[in-house]
C-alpha cells in the first residue's frame, strides 16, 4: 500500500460549483486550500443545470427586491425553509452575480449591456439570469478557469472515504486514488463538504451514474453530524424512460414553458384534472404528482410513462428555443421531437434536505466541518424554487470559505488521532479483502428499486415499512459483497463506498418519510393527504431510529407581508 500524505489549512471535498467557489474564496484570501473530487472538475454535476441563476438585480423589473425574492422562496418551500438562510441567500445574491461577472461569466445581456433576466416558475418578477440553456455549464467553466488562475490544487480522481475527527473536532480526511489506488491522508484544520445530494438512490434520476449517491450524508453522520429533512426530494416531472442507461435524463421544462402538451396513454390532456387554470405551466411538484397518478392508475403508456408533445410548435421555435432537448433526443433515441412526442416519467432530481448546518456559516456542529450546496439544507424546504440552487452555491461558497479561513487562523494547534486514521485505513483494507458472492452493482440496483417502489412521488406507511424491511435484507447481503479492483482502476472500491452511502441515505429518507405524517410540497403521503400545521418543523436524523423535530424560526414581518400567490401564467416553469 502506498500512502501519500498532504497537509493544508482547508480541504474542500467536491469540485462542483459550491466547492470551487469556496476554494476560490480561500485562495483569494491567501489561505492554503486543496480541492478533491471523484469526478473530473469540468464534468461536475453543476454543469447539468440549465435554467438560470436567481438574484433580484431589478435590471428588468425595477420594483423587484431581495425581500420579494425571500418571500417567494419561503412560500414555495411550504414554510419549511429557514428564514435566516433564505435572507442570507437572497440578500447576498447580487454580490454572487457580481463575483461571477468578475470571473468572466458570459451572461446573456440586453442591447444596452444590462444582464438579461427572465421569468422562471413561481417568481413574482423577472430575476433569473442565464446563459442560453447552458447556465450551469458556463458557471462551472467560469469557476474552473478562475481556480486555474489562482493555481488551486485540484485532485479530481480522489475518493474521500472518511472524515478524520478527534473529540468532535475535524483534522482532515482519508481516501484513495480512483486510478491507481494510492491512499491519501490529508491533514486539514477545516473541511468543507460539497459532495452533493442523494437522488441517485432512485431508479430514475437526473443524476448520472456514480454522482449524488449520498456521500455527503454518510461522511457527515459518521463524523458526528446530522441530516435535516432527507425525505424532501424534488421529483422532476419529465425524465426520459429509455434507453435504460440514460433513464431519468431530463427533458427541460422549457419544453412545457414554450407550449408543450402533456397527454396520457389514452391521448387525454390530463393536466385539466389537476390544475385546470395553469395546465402544463403548473409547478414541478403538481405536474410530477399528476404524471405519477396517471401512470399508477393505468392511464400511462405501455412503458409506464406519459407523453410530452411539442410537435405542434413551429420547427423554427423548437430549433431556436429547445436546441438541447432536440439534440438530446436525437442522440439517445434517434427521435425527432418536431414530429414525435417524447415519452417521460417523474425522476428524482434534487435533495432539498441535507446535512444539518447553521444558517449563518453552514457549520455542522462538528468543529471545523462545514457543508454547502446540495450537500447542505435550510434554503429549499419542501419545494425548491427554480434557479435558487445555483445562487446558493455562490453565496454560501463565499461565506463558508470566509468562515473556514477564520476557523483555521484561530486554531492554537491541530489535535490528531492515530486511532481515527487507523480505522480509516482498516475500512478500505476490509473492503479490498471482501470476496463474497454479492455484486456491488446489483446491491445498488436493489436499493434503487426499493426507493422507487416505496419512497417515490407518493408514499404511505405500509410501503415505507416494506421499504425498511427490504433495506434490512439488502444491508445483510452487503456483508457478503465482493470488491475487485482491476487493471482499469479502483472503481469497484468506489462503488462499494457509494453503496454504503446509498444505504445510509435510504434509511434516513425512509425513516423521515415515515415520521412526516402529512402531505406537504414534494412529500405526498396518500394515507395523510392533508397538510398538518403541527408538522411545520424540520426533521433531523442522527442515525437509525433517531429523529428529532426542530422548530423553524419565525418569518420577519417585512417578508411575511410580501408572501402572496404568484401566477406562473406565460412564464417558464421551474
Amino acid at each position: 500500500m502506498h500512502e501519500q500524505r498532504l497537509s493544508t489549512s482547508v480541504l474542500v471535498i467536491g469540485t462542483g460549483g459550491s466547492g470551487l467557489r469556496a476554494a476560490i474564496e480561500l485562495a483569494e484570501r491567501g489561505v492554503d486550500v486543496i480541492a478533491v473530487g471523484k469526478r473530473q472538475k469540468a464534468d461536475a454535476h453543476t454543469s447539468l443545470a440549465a435554467g438560470g441563476i436567481n438574484a433580484a438585480l431589478a435590471t428588468i423589473d425595477p420594483e423587484d427586491s431581495w425581500q420579494q425574492h425571500a418571500a417567494d422562496t419561503l412560500k414555495e418551500s411550504y414554510l419549511l425553509a429557514n428564514p435566516h438562510t433564505v435572507q442570507i441567500v437572497t440578500e447576498g445574491a447580487a454580490r454572487g452575480i457580481e463575483d461571477l461577472e468578475r470571473y468572466g461569466m458570459p451572461f446573456a445581456r440586453e442591447d444596452d449591456g444590462r444582464i438579461s433576466q427572465r421569468f422562471f416558475g413561481a417568481h413574482k418578477f423577472r430575476r433569473t439570469a442565464f446563459a442560453g440553456d447552458y447556465t450551469g455549464l458556463e458557471i462551472q467553466r467560469t469557476l474552473v478557469n478562475r481556480a486555474a488562475q489562482l493555481e488551486i490544487p485540484i485532485l479530481d480522481t480522489v475518493y474521500i472515504t472518511k472524515l478524520l475527527v478527534r473529540d468532535n473536532v475535524i483534522f482532515g480526511a482519508y481516501g484513495f486514488d480512483l486510478e491507481n489506488g494510492t491512499r491519501y491522508l490529508i491533514h486539514a484544520d477545516s473541511v468543507i463538504l460539497a459532495a452533493g445530494g442523494h437522488n441517485r438512490i432512485w431508479r430514475r434520476t437526473s443524476s448520472r451514474r456514480d454522482e449524488n449517491t449520498g456521500d455527503s450524508f454518510r461522511l457527515a453522520v459518521e463524523a458526528g453530524g446530522r441530516i435535516r429533512d432527507p425525505e424532501l426530494v424534488q421529483f422532476h416531472p419529465s425524465g426520459l424512460i429509455e434507453p435504460e442507461n440514460a433513464a431519468g435524463t431530463l427533458v427541460s421544462e422549457a419544453a412545457r414553458g414554450e407550449g408543450g402538451i402533456l397527454r396520457n396513454g389514452l391521448g387525454e390532456r390530463f393536466m385539466s384534472r389537476y390544475d385546470p387554470e395553469r395546465m402544463e405551466l403548473s409547478t414541478r411538484d403538481r405536474v410530477a404528482l399528476a404524471a405519477y397518478t396517471e401512470i399508477k392508475e393505468g392511464r400511462g403508456t405501455p412503458n409506464g410513462g406519459v407523453l410530452l408533445d411539442v410537435s405542434h410548435l413551429p420547427r423554427e421555435t423548437i430549433m431556436k428555443r429547445l436546441p438541447r432537448v432536440y439534440q438530446t433526443l436525437l442522440e439517445l433515441q434517434m427521435l425527432d421531437i418536431t414530429t414525435t412526442p417524447i415519452e417521460i416519467a417523474p425522476t428524482a432530481h434534487y435533495s432539498m434536505g441535507g446535512v444539518w448546518v447553521r444558517p449563518e456559516d453552514h457549520g455542522t456542529g462538528v468543529d471545523g466541518l462545514y457543508a454547502i450546496g446540495e450537500a447542505s439544507s435550510g434554503l429549499h424546504g419542501a419545494n425548491r424554487l427554480g434557479g435558487n440552487s445555483l445562487i446558493e452555491l455562490l453565496v454560501f461558497g463565499r461565506i463558508v470559505g470566509e468562515a473556514a479561513a477564520a476557523y483555521s487562523a484561530g486554531l492554537d494547534a491541530q489535535l490528531r488521532s492515530a486511532e481515527a486514521v487507523d480505522e480509516a485505513r482498516a475500512e478500505i483494507d476490509r473492503l479490498l479483502a471482501s470476496d463474497g458472492p454479492e455484486n456491488v452493482r446489483s446491491l445498488q440496483r436493489a436499493i434503487r428499486n426499493t426507493m422507487t417502489e416505496h419512497a417515490g412521488v407518493v408514499r404511505d406507511e405500509a410501503g415505507l415499512l416494506a421499504g425498511l424491511a427490504e433495506l434490512d435484507a439488502i444491508e445483510a447481503r452487503m456483508a457478503d459483497m465482493g470488491v475487485h479492483p482491476d487493471i482499469a482502476g479502483f472503481q469497484d472500491l468506489a462503488h462499494a463506498f457509494d453503496l454504503k452511502s446509498a444505504a445510509l441515505s435510504a434509511r434516513a429518507t425512509l425513516e423521515a418519510a415515515l415520521e412526516r405524517r402529512e402531505t406537504r410540497g414534494c412529500h405526498n403521503r396518500s394515507d395523510y393527504p392533508e397538510l398538518d400545521e403541527s408538522m411545520q418543523v424540520n426533521l433531523v436524523w442522527s442515525g437509525p431510529g433517531r429523529i428529532a423535530r426542530e422548530e423553524i424560526p419565525a418569518i420577519p414581518a417585512e417578508i411575511a407581508a410580501l408572501m402572496e400567490e404568484v401566477s406562473v401564467a406565460g412564464k417558464l416553469v421551474e
